[in-house]
Order: C-alpha cells, then sequence, then structure tokens
C-alpha cells in the first residue's frame, strides 16, 4: 500500500511540474483552461488513483468493514495530493450483507443457475423456497395479472435492457429490480427473480438496490444472468410449468456511520461561491468497482489536483465530493444536501461522474435560458477534446440529482456508455475495463469545466422548473 502510494504521489509531482512550464498566470483564463485539458491527456493521474483505490480497498459495501476502509483511503489520498482543505462529514447507512445465493431448476429439466440477491433483499427460509416459475415479460405485465395467477408462485420478470450510447435501456428496465418484489408480493408471491438489468451475455448476474413497501409481506428478490433468463425462456417453451428451488442467505444488520470525504481547492476571490464535482465512494461488493464508481473518484479527484497546481487559483473555491452510500438510494447525496442547506445559494454548479470511464461526448446544462448561449460560448473550446455543445436538460448525476429542486445549476458531462451495462454491478466490474486514454480525457473535460465555472462571470440562476 505504501510502495503505491509513493507511486501515486510521484506521478501528481510530475504532473504539477510539468504545469510550471505549460502554463503562465497572465494566459486568459479560456486559455488556462484549454492549456489545463491538454495536460490532463497527457497524465497518468486519474488512472494511478483508480487502480490505487481498486487494489488498495477493493470491493466497498457501503456500511462494512471495507467502506471504512474506503473511507481512509479518499482522506488519506486526498490530503496527499495537496488539496487546500480535506474533510469528511457523518452519514447514517444501512448493513445489509450478501451471503449466499443459490438456484436450481428442478423440474422439468434440472440445471443450475447463476443468480445473486438484489440489495437490501430479505433471505429464504433456511430450507429454502421451491415454486413454480410465473414469466412477465416487464413490472407493468405482473401489476396487470390476477391474483390467482402469481399466487404461491415465483414470479420472474424478464424485460431485457436495450443497449444505448446514453444507458436509456437501464431506465426502462430497472424499475421491475427496484419495485418488482413489492408487486409480486401484493399478488402472493412466494419470491421474485429478475433477469440482470445488463447488456451482456455473460453468464454473470447483476445485483443492484431494490425496494420494500411498508405493509407488505417482505419476500427474497434475486436476479438471474442473462444467459440464464434464455435457459428459463427455452424451458418454458417447453413446458410451462417450471420449477426453481431458490436459497438465499443474506441479513440486515442495522445501520453504521459512514462519511462523505470532501476535497477543496480554496478561491481566490469568491471563495464562499462553490463548484462542485463529484462521484460516489461506496461499490457492490461482486466486482472491484473500478468503472462504477471508481473511475468516476479517480476523474474528479484528479480533475481537483490539477486545477490546484495551476499558477492562478480559480475565483471560485472547487469542491470535490466523494459521496457515501449512492448504491443504496443516494443516501450520501441526500445527506449532503440536507448538511449544506445553507448554503445553497452558494452553489454555483454542480456536476457528477457515474457512468463509468467512456469518452465524454457532449456537455449538457441547466441553467436559465438566457445563460445558455454564453456557456456554449465559453465551453467551445472543450470541442478540441471531443466535447460537443449539448442542450439544457441535464440532471447532473444520481447524487447531485436533488440539487436542482433546491436552485442548483448543473451539468452532465455525457459519457459514452454503450459497453457500461456489460459490467455494471458484476463480478466483471474490474480495473481491466477501463481505458486510460478515455479516462484521461474524462479528467481533462472535468478540470476543463470545473475551471471555467470557478471563473465564469454568467449569472445561471434561476433555473427551469421540472415539471412533474
Amino acid at each position: 500500500m505504501k510502495s503505491l502510494s509513493r507511486h501515486l504521489l510521484a506521478s501528481a509531482i510530475v504532473t504539477a511540474l510539468s504545469f510550471s512550464h505549460l502554463v503562465r498566470a497572465e494566459d486568459s483564463i479560456q486559455q488556462l483552461a484549454s492549456q489545463l485539458a491538454e495536460q490532463a491527456q497527457a497524465s497518468s493521474l486519474g488512472y494511478d488513483i483508480v487502480e490505487s483505490l481498486t487494489v488498495e480497498v477493493g470491493p466497498r459495501l457501503p456500511g462494512s468493514e471495507a467502506d471504512t476502509r474506503a473511507v481512509a483511503w479518499a482522506e488519506t489520498k486526498l490530503k496527499q495530493l495537496g488539496f487546500d482543505r480535506v474533510y469528511k462529514e457523518p452519514v447514517m447507512v444501512p448493513v445489509w450483507l450478501r451471503g449466499d445465493a443459490q438456484a436450481n431448476i428442478t423440474f422439468p429439466f434440472p440445471q443450475k443457475l447463476v443468480i445473486t440477491a438484489l440489495g437490501g433483499s430479505v433471505a429464504t427460509p433456511e430450507q429454502g423456497i421451491e415454486a413454480e416459475i410465473i414469466r412477465f415479460a416487464n413490472l407493468d405485465e405482473l401489476k396487470a395479472a390476477d391474483l390467482a395467477q402469481v399466487q404461491g408462485k415465483i414470479v420472474f420478470i424478464d424485460h431485457k435492457t436495450e443497449r444505448a450510447k446514453t444507458g436509456a435501456g437501464y431506465g426502462k428496465s430497472v424499475p421491475g429490480r427496484s419495485q418488482g418484489a413489492v408487486a409480486a408480493a401484493e399478488k402472493g408471491a412466494l419470491a421474485v427473480i429478475i433477469r440482470s438489468i445488463g447488456t451482456d451475455s455473460d453468464r454473470m448476474a447483476h445485483t443492484g438496490m431494490m425496494r420494500y413497501q411498508d405493509g407488505v409481506n417482505k419476500i427474497p428478490a434475486a436476479a438471474i444472468s442473462n444467459p440464464d433468463a434464455d435457459l428459463i425462456d427455452a424451458m418454458l417453451k417447453r413446458d410451462p410449468k417450471v420449477v426453481l428451488s431458490l436459497k438465499l442467505s443474506p441479513q440486515s444488520q442495522g445501520q453504521a456511520t459512514s462519511y462523505n470525504v470532501i476535497a477543496e481547492v480554496t478561491g481566490s476571490s469568491k471563495a464562499d461561491e462553490i463548484v462542485l464535482i463529484g462521484a460516489h465512494l461506496d461499490s457492490w461488493d461482486e466486482g472491484t468497482g473500478a468503472i462504477d464508481d471508481g473511475a468516476g473518484v479517480a476523474i474528479v479527484t484528479a480533475a481537483g489536483k490539477l486545477i490546484q497546481e495551476l499558477p492562478r487559483k480559480p475565483a471560485r473555491t472547487v469542491r470535490v465530493v466523494l459521496y457515501a452510500a449512492e448504491e443504496l438510494g443516494l443516501i450520501g447525496g441526500k445527506a449532503y444536501a440536507k448538511a449544506h442547506a445553507a448554503e445553497m445559494d452558494k452553489h454555483y454548479i454542480a456536476a457528477e461522474s457515474d457512468f463509468g470511464a467512456g469518452r465524454i461526448y457532449q456537455l449538457d446544462w441547466k441553467v436559465n435560458d438566457k445563460a445558455l448561449p454564453q456557456l456554449l460560448e465559453l465551453s467551445a473550446d472543450m470541442a478540441k477534446i471531443g466535447v460537443a455543445a449539448g442542450n439544457n436538460q441535464a440532471s447532473g448525476g444520481p447524487d447531485v440529482s436533488m440539487l436542482p429542486e433546491l436552485g442548483v445549476p448543473v451539468a452532465s458531462l455525457r459519457q459514452n456508455g454503450i459497453d457500461y451495462f456489460d459490467f455494471h454491478h458484476t463480478p466483471n466490474d474490474t480495473l481491466d475495463k477501463i481505458n486510460p486514454k478515455a479516462l484521461a480525457q474524462n479528467v481533462a473535460a472535468y478540470a476543463q469545466f470545473a475551471y471555467l465555472m470557478a471563473n465564469s462571470d454568467i449569472e445561471l440562476r434561476p433555473i427551469p422548473v421540472t415539471k412533474k
């Protein structure tokens, strides 16, 4: 661990020294921002950070011992990188342990399936559950089913996730994961299994958070791999009565304290105003959390570090926030909004990196309509690193998605996520899935964006009101 830390620090020092030759204090803000992006693309700092996190900590389920180590890792790294201020804020998180998962078709064609519990699921009885499967193409079809069809069976939600650069298919299929257990329990089901929310054909199951509802019986919930979903479909075509044996042993163990870990580059003339760039520190426990969201942690941390080393500090403070427990329901993001409610009017803009390490191709905003043309002009040089001008419909990212309701402008640096859901929430979420050059382009985009925003004179508020 010490040797990796020395390597990371050495990388940061080399990066900082190179700036002294590249950047001049008398250059304009836009020139500095463009030079900053150029330097970021030549730096390995982002990759060194995510390598350190995945090697030294690995998977970091909220509330676990590994989560505690991740918080310590983050605090130490941010201090080593020389940020002006590093601190952490407590966040209460639920503690859930995955346990074991077993699933077998026992009739008519006995076979073992690859399965994983969904986050927050209760366990089956110790002896397991064995019952006939009833298949539904999606959540809506389940909700429309008669109670007599479902009662006493194991519901199988077979919603395929569509592949898309934007990840739009995830939004269509994920309700089956989050709401399926409640919908199935309301109709008397014994358990629910879902086709993994993923675009891959690997025999790996995708985990992810599910929800229960007060007053509705809690039933076990799990995901099967996409090939195993295909297998069940093929069996059902041969015999409508397919019987599944299911054993899950997850445990909920109350709550624990985790932390949002925060670092700042102190602004020079508007230090009380904040440009927030964030990512989430936690991950699921199946892989090493490299693309979700070790990449994001690396991107915003490296971007902040590069700004820290510039000869001209930005006017506003650049705040890097590594959020706790995003995977369990944006818990760290909500805690941050509550803890900083009194300074929401000081947040100039916010953005989060949480979509892997694919190249950023577009920059979207959520600002007042008059500000948009000015922002497009200010950020025009980002086209040199492949980032096109976008629209005014940004969400900012999961942990900052609640900030627009509080009046905070946000931006979305859109990443190419064409293969993101191949690896998302699986054992395949590992460091080798990250392309170092693509990661460096992300760092460049975030550094350029944050520096421009930290020095901008454009009035971004009031932001558009989203109709619900």
